[in-house]
């Protein structure tokens, strides 16, 4: 087998080394600027204190490319992920959901009965007006921050 000449060397590889620079900085529409955002998030507090809570509000992407939400945590909770509400045969069943895909210019309701935050082992006790902050895992790597208002049923 020859050794390859530089010049050949150079033709070949230059144009794969800008392809892979290309690729490796294509940026995401979060490095780009665009963000999604939580609107009017809240957090149901119990009537009691209790080991498990429910967060809601609405999730907008309002960015050119969808997003897709595969993970979510709190610094104020031990447990949180997203769950959704069904009624199947009659009967309502609660379901994790592994992931969520936002389309461009869409959005995501959280709401009771339907998609939900569950928040379970609170670090601490929540009063009425108590700010949660919450994180969603992307799929692309980014984080999507947010905050939750704690409010009475």
């Amino acid at each position: 087998m020859k050794p390859l000449r530089y010049r050949t060397a150079v033709h070949v590889l230059a144009p794969l080394l800008v392809l892979a620079a290309a690729l490796g900085a294509a940026p995401t529409a979060q490095a780009r600027g665009c963000t999604a955002r939580i609107v009017e998030g809240w957090v149901r507090l119990p009537p009691a204190q209790m080991p498990m809570m429910a967060g809601f509000g609405r999730i907008e992407n309002r960015c050119p490319t969808p997003i897709t939400i595969v993970g979510v945590s709190s610094p104020a909770f031990g447990d949180t992920s997203l769950h959704e509400t069904r009624i199947v045969d009659g009967i309502s069943r609660m379901r994790a959901l592994p992931e969520l895909r936002i389309a461009p210019d869409g959005n995501a309701t959280l709401k009771p009965g339907g998609m939900h935050l569950m928040l379970m082992q609170p670090h601490a006790p929540l009063k009425p007006g108590s700010k949660v902050v919450v994180e969603f895992k992307l799929k692309d790597g980014g984080v999507l921050r947010g905050e939750l208002e704690a409010r009475k049923p």
